[in-house]
């Protein structure tokens, strides 16, 4: 299809000129006009470039891009990425906030879904914008059995701190570095909040509060928002599309 009614299309779906964001969201990279292939990744790196054009994509669409607010400098690594997308031709989308906040293809939709949960409504306060959700079991689940559950549904090693409660009835989901909604989900009674990533200071928020967390990396976390976009551009426009997966055990 012609790439510019496709990056209207995202535009539109995805809201991306509502959400104030550091990245800069939408066409950041202006690559072939036709797009018949197209790449879906988390990250824009030098080797998901690289592995995008050598399997014949047009197109990259990432959660986070290049562009974080400008470039002053065209040099180092920003200079190799860019020579990588203009020499293969490639188009690159990227989706910040408007993938996390998203509520039918969005990371923290998508994580409420993998324990079988449907938002309640919105959660995680960032920049006067709820980017995250919140659901709730039918019944308390044992923190373990939701641990597992993510486990084995994202495919990934997740920590628990039990801080707060340990039979869980409402989780707050927030990808990425959502350790910031930690007095929000205390305020409201959110039992468990489920992350990707959580430091030292984090740490000692969440055991004075006290707060239960789950910790399940910043990258697994945000696996979710781009294959669920994937599958739905499949879906609708009978593009090729394929995932790039390169973790990074963050």
């Amino acid at each position: 299809m012609n790439r510019d009614e496709l990056v209207s299309f995202l535009d539109e779906y995805l809201n991306v000129p509502a959400y104030p964001d550091k990245s800069s969201n939408g066409l950041q990279v202006e690559g072939k006009p036709e797009v018949e292939r197209v790449a879906f990744a988390v990250d824009t790196t030098l080797k998901t470039i690289e592995r995008a054009a050598k399997a014949g994509a047009d197109m990259m669409i990432v959660h986070h891009g290049m562009i974080w607010g400008g470039l002053n400098y065209i040099t180092g690594v920003h200079y190799k990425r860019l020579k990588a997308l203009l020499e293969s031709g490639l188009n690159l989308y990227a989706a910040h906030l408007p993938l996390d906040v998203h509520p039918e293809v969005g990371n923290n939709v998508e994580l409420l879904k993998l324990l079988g949960l449907e938002p309640k409504g919105p959660f995680g306060e960032y920049r006067g914008l709820s980017i995250g959700y919140w659901g709730e079991f039918e019944r308390p689940e044992p923190i373990e059995k939701v641990a597992q559950i993510i486990a084995e549904k994202l495919d990934a090693t997740v920590k628990t701190y039990e801080f707060g409660k340990r039979e869980i009835k409402t989780v707050g989901a927030v990808s990425g570095e959502g350790a910031f909604a930690l007095e929000e989900a205390w305020k409201k009674g959110i039992d468990l909040l489920i992350t990707g990533e959580f430091g030292h200071a984090d740490y000692l928020t969440a055991i004075d509060l006290p707060q239960s967390v789950l910790v399940a990396g910043h990258y697994k976390t945000e696996t979710l928002g781009v294959k669920a976009l994937m599958g739905l551009l499949k879906e609708r426009f009978g593009l090729d599309v394929f995932f790039i997966d390169e973790p990074t055990g963050l």
